[in-house]
């Protein structure tokens, strides 16, 4: 009874153990990053020949949560498809829009066709939060 027992406290130990480090892994996956964030439209004058496709060739839809990224940050994932948090916004972005070279540390989020609302929305310094979880 008592070496029941203690294989019983032991295997629980190691579960407990095991959804720990599980825990670690999925948390130390997720990055956070401030950034300065902006807005753009989908109107000419903002964006390439087609205002309504992306850089990655994406064609972008009313009602999407889309970001553009500055180069600089691809190399922390966030690339074509990433799935994002946005500080002080609802919802999950994703990125589907690289900005010109010319930014660093900076995302574009897109507000669709309503310019009076990118220009109210100004710049700001925001927390973004990104990564897959295991």
């Amino acid at each position: 009874m008592m070496k029941q027992t203690l294989r019983n406290t032991a295997f629980f130990v190691m579960a407990i153990l095991a959804i720990a480090v599980s825990m670690n892994v999925t948390a130390a996956s997720k990055k956070t990053m401030t950034v300065d964030a902006t807005a753009y439209n989908s109107v000419p004058g903002q964006t390439d020949d087609d205002p309504w496709v992306a850089a990655w060739n994406n064609r972008l839809r009313p009602g999407q949560k889309v970001i553009a990224v500055s180069r600089d940050l691809e190399k922390h994932g966030l690339t074509n498809g990433a799935k994002v948090k946005i500080e002080g916004l609802p919802g999950t972005y994703t990125v589907r829009d690289r900005m010109n070279k010319r930014f660093k540390n900076r995302i574009d989020v897109w507000m669709e066709k309503d310019i009076k609302k990118a220009r109210k929305w100004g710049k700001k310094k925001l927390k973004i939060i990104w990564g897959h979880k295991k």
